[in-house]
């Protein structure tokens, strides 16, 4: 069938099809405009482990998304298709997370891995694995864009997107990132590893099509980033949560501060979400939580109100979600975050969504 007779023979009010692709959608990948590539991939995790099954908890929650979103109720007609990530990422993960724990264990005790020839060899193949991840992701995103599609990048740990952002550099001369995470994530090889999931930051800064990191909801830094920040004379922005929450306190709405954020950003935008930004409420199982943070609600408001500027967002990724081992709330609240931000990248770049369902006219 053409995508528009599936568009009018598909009952979005039944439940998703267990067989179709995420959301439930009965779309292919050629007949859907937004391609999600899953990256299943935590090597270098220091705390907290699982972000590598976020991918999979996210699928199977999908199917319990209800299509009629409130802003965006015509979304589900563009097609939105995950695709298959290659099975040898998911195999690495595991073999070179194993490789990495006793790295990270040794410098915990205070040991120069340099002394130890077989642990500096293991570093050595992880750096070269991880950077290998890295171009093909960014082989992956080009493989779809230049197939005219929009793609977005689903984590895995926080060092998964350096390889996605390489893939907007080659199309985009210029572009900043706005970064909702409860870290600043430019530790500089933090333990050792060049892409360390808390050197993601770090490493997109190398690239110069890269203007500006606008940073919100940061809440925990080491003197290290504070001079990196420092150091870019004004090209990383901070807002931590702590400021941002003074200003809330004091009478200022979210309305000024998501205004004061946006205004600050260039006319080209990728946004990077480390779920970790929100409050653990929302995910309690992510690698490494921090107290604090901002609610779904106030996400999704800014990430709505983006969109709603004549800023365009060119892609985004969504990252550290962890399913936990009972219960799929992690899952499902990334799974409705991944619809949001769809959404939120495509009425930025003029799809159509439909209009705002408005229940108090």
């Amino acid at each position: 069938m053409t995508k528009q007779q599936i568009i009018d023979t598909f009952d979005p009010s039944k439940p998703g099809l267990a067989d179709a692709t995420v959301f439930g959608l009965p779309f292919s990948a050629e007949q859907s405009e937004i391609i999600v590539i899953p990256v299943p991939w935590e090597v270098t995790v220091s705390y907290g482990a699982g972000a590598s099954e976020g991918p999979d908890a996210i699928l199977e929650a999908s199917f319990q998304v209800d299509l009629n979103h409130q802003e965006f109720p015509e979304l589900w007609k563009l097609g939105i298709f995950m695709d298959d990530a290659p099975s040898h990422w998911a195999t690495n993960s595991e073999k070179y997370k194993s490789l990495a724990q006793p790295i990270i264990e040794a410098q915990e005790n205070g040991e120069d891995i340099s002394t130890f020839p077989a642990l500096q060899n293991d570093l050595d193949k992880i750096n070269k694995i991880c950077r290998e991840l890295h171009t093909e992701v960014k082989e992956r995103t080009q493989y779809w864009m230049n197939k005219g599609k929009k793609v977005v990048l689903l984590g895995g740990d926080h060092s998964t997107p350096l390889g996605y952002y390489e893939a907007l550099a080659s199309q985009h001369e210029s572009f900043g990132i706005l970064h909702l995470d409860a870290h600043m994530d430019l530790r500089i090889a933090y333990e050792q590893f060049t892409y360390s999931h808390a050197s993601i930051m770090y490493n997109a800064l190398k690239l110069p099509q890269i203007s500006k990191i606008v940073q919100v909801g940061i809440r925990d830094f080491c003197e290290e980033e504070v001079g990196v920040v420092k150091s870019e004379n004004g090209r990383v922005l901070v807002h931590t949560d702590t400021d941002l929450k003074k200003q809330l306190f004091e009478g200022n709405t979210w309305q000024h501060l998501c205004d004061n954020i946006i205004n600050s950003l260039p006319k080209k935008v990728c946004v990077s979400f480390d779920i970790d930004g929100m409050d653990a409420l929302y995910c309690p199982n992510t690698g490494t939580p921090v107290p604090g943070g901002f609610t779904y609600e106030m996400a999704t408001y800014l990430f709505s109100r983006l969109a709603e500027t004549n800023k365009e967002i060119i892609g985004f990724d969504l990252v550290e979600v962890a399913p936990g081992e009972n219960g799929d709330w992690d899952g499902n609240v990334g799974a409705r975050m991944l619809f949001h931000m769809c959404g939120m990248l495509a009425k930025s770049q003029k799809m159509n969504v439909g209009e705002k369902i408005n229940f108090l006219k």
